[in-house]
C-alpha cells in the first residue's frame, strides 16, 4: 500500500472515531455510576464536614447502587483536599464537600491558591451548621452579655481558639470583633478537636464550634454555651440566646456545607447527583439524625448554590479586606 493510501485510511479512521466520540460519552454517562465514588472531605475525621458526609454517603450509595467512600484529606485549612478534588478527573467519580472557607474565604485570605472556586461545578447546598460561642466552665463568664462586656472592656486580655485560619469559626469571630469594636487574640489550631481540647483543658478560655462538634461537649458539661451566632435560637439549645438578643445588632454567621464536583463533569451526572443528594438528605432517618446534631437541612439546586456563593463572596471579601486579614 502506498503512503497516500495509508494516510487516507488513517484520516478516514480518525474521522469515524471522532464521529463516534459523542455517542461514547453519552454511553459513559448512561452507565454512570459503574464503580465506587470517592467523596473528598478536606478536614480531619470527627469534625462537622466529616459527620455530614458520613451520614449522607451510605444513603446516596444505596440510591445509586454504588459505594460512596469518604476520603479525609486534611491540611492547610482544607486547601490540600480541595486542590486534590479540583485536579481529579471530571467523570462523576470524585465529589467534594465545599464550605465557606474553601469556596469563599480562601480567595481573599491567600495571595496564591493552587485551585480556584471556578474549578468546580456546584451540585447543591446540603446543610448549614449553626455556630456557638463556647467557654470553659471555669472561665468566669456567666452569660453572653457579661462576656461581651468583658471583651470590650479588656482589649487583648482574652484569646479564642479556632479550627484554623480562614475557617468559618475564625471569620465569625472576626465579624463579631468588627461589630462590637472589641479585640480578642486569635489562636488557630489544626482542626476542631485540637481547639476544643485546649479550651476544655483551660489553656484558652473560649472558642467557636459548629453544632455537630459542639453539642456533645456542651451536653456532657465539658464546655458551656454562651451564644448562638445565627439569627435564631436552635432547638437543641433553647435557653442559649443569639448574639442579636445579647445586643449585637444584625449579626449572623454560620458554617455551611455544599456538594461540588470538578468542573466539566457532564451536566447529566451533575443533575443526577443533585437529585440523589436532595433525596438522601430528606430521607427521614438521615434528616432526623442531622437535626439531632443541630444541623439545618437545606438541600438546594446547582443554580441556587452558584448564586449563594456569589453573594457570600461579596460580603465576606469585604470584611476580610476591611480587617486586613491574611493567612500568609
Amino acid at each position: 500500500m502506498n503512503l497516500p493510501r495509508r494516510r487516507l485510511l488513517h484520516a478516514a479512521s480518525a474521522t469515524a472515531l471522532a464521529s463516534l466520540s459523542p455517542w461514547a460519552a453519552r454511553a459513559d454517562e448512561a452507565a454512570w455510576p459503574s464503580k465506587p465514588i470517592r467523596w473528598v472531605v478536606a478536614y480531619p475525621a470527627g469534625g462537622g464536614s466529616d459527620f455530614l458526609a458520613r451520614q449522607l454517603a451510605p444513603q446516596m450509595g444505596r440510591q445509586l447502587g454504588q459505594t460512596l467512600y469518604i476520603e479525609n484529606r486534611p491540611g492547610a485549612a482544607g486547601i490540600i483536599g480541595t486542590d486534590n478534588a479540583a485536579k481529579s478527573p471530571a467523570d462523576g467519580y470524585t465529589l467534594l464537600t465545599g464550605d465557606n472557607g474553601a469556596m469563599v474565604f480562601h480567595q481573599a485570605m491567600y495571595k496564591r491558591l493552587p485551585y480556584a472556586p471556578q474549578d468546580f461545578a456546584p451540585v447543591g447546598f446540603m446543610a448549614r451548621f449553626p455556630l456557638i460561642v463556647v467557654v470553659n466552665p471555669q472561665s468566669g463568664f456567666d452569660d453572653a452579655r457579661q462576656w461581651l462586656q468583658a471583651l470590650k472592656a479588656n482589649p487583648g486580655r482574652y484569646s479564642y481558639a479556632s479550627p484554623g485560619i480562614g475557617s468559618p469559626h475564625h471569620l465569625a469571630m472576626e465579624l463579631l470583633k468588627e461589630r462590637t469594636g472589641s479585640f480578642v487574640v486569635h489562636v488557630p489550631y489544626r482542626g476542631t478537636a485540637f481547639a476544643s481540647q485546649d479550651v476544655i483543658a483551660g489553656q484558652v478560655p473560649m472558642t467557636v464550634l459548629d453544632t455537630a462538634a459542639g453539642l456533645p461537649l456542651i451536653r456532657s458539661g465539658k464546655l458551656k454555651a454562651l451564644a448562638v451566632m445565627g439569627r435564631q435560637r436552635i432547638p437543641a439549645l433553647p435557653n442559649v440566646p443569639t448574639l442579636q438578643e445579647a445586643g449585637v445588632k444584625d449579626f449572623e454567621a454560620t458554617a455551611w456545607q455544599a456538594l461540588f464536583v470538578p468542573r466539566s463533569t457532564p451536566q447529566a451526572i451533575v443533575n443526577r447527583l443533585s437529585a440523589e443528594m436532595h433525596k438522601a438528605i430528606l430521607t427521614p432517618e438521615v434528616k432526623t439524625r442531622l437535626e439531632e446534631f443541630g444541623l439545618e437541612v437545606l438541600p438546594g439546586e446547582p443554580a441556587a448554590l452558584a448564586d449563594f456563593v456569589q453573594k457570600e463572596t461579596a460580603f465576606w471579601h469585604g470584611l476580610i479586606r476591611a480587617r486586613h486579614l491574611s493567612a500568609e
